[in-house]
């Protein structure tokens, strides 16, 4: 069965497949999600499985709405598919649009809604082996830097969050 998610067609939203969509790099919904202990976020690297940008470092997790679900729902539901996260409940903070190459031929050209919430550093996490192959905490100003310096480890998406839209996303939530 293949998966298809919220993507323009024509100005008109429309269930298309997933892989499709980013093979012809349509306008399609997505959604983020940052979980955070003060300045300090949670992250993750890609599963080496996933079918474009393996390996890479992302934030605390991201992916598309099911054709008729909601955005709040989304986030939910992937924190637990991907993390083993329960009982967390993001709260909206922004919508972003960015176009990145992503390789393997595919191009993300995603409306994203940005989810935040925070939770201790002893939150449980049981990483789902098929999407994440590790996860770590990080100071958000030590991520900016490293997102900049190496930023081959990291996925365009996260690199993008962080060099255009850092103070939109985290706001007055920290401060150095």
């Amino acid at each position: 069965m293949t998966e298809t998610i919220p993507a323009w067609v024509d100005n008109v939203l429309t269930p298309v497949d997933k892989i499709a969509v980013h093979r012809l790099g349509l306008r399609h919904k997505a959604v983020s999600v940052f979980i955070m202990d003060g300045q300090n976020i949670l992250i993750q690297r890609r599963a080496m499985t996933k079918y474009h940008s393996p390996g890479l470092w992302a934030n605390t997790c991201c992916t598309h709405p099911a054709w008729g679900e909601s955005s709040s729902d989304c986030a939910v539901r992937r924190l637990r598919e991907e993390l083993g996260i329960t009982g967390i409940y993001p709260a909206k903070r922004d919508t972003v649009e960015y176009r990145a190459d992503v390789g393997n031929g595919m191009i993300e050209h995603e409306v994203v809604e940005i989810f935040l919430a925070t939770a201790p550093k002893s939150l449980k996490v049981s990483p789902n082996p098929d999407e994440v192959m590790q996860v770590e905490w990080i100071g958000l100003y030590d991520l900016a830097a490293e997102a900049a310096r190496r930023p081959a480890r990291f996925t365009p998406w996260l690199r993008i969050y962080l060099a255009d839209h850092k103070d939109t996303i985290f706001g007055s939530l920290v401060r150095p």
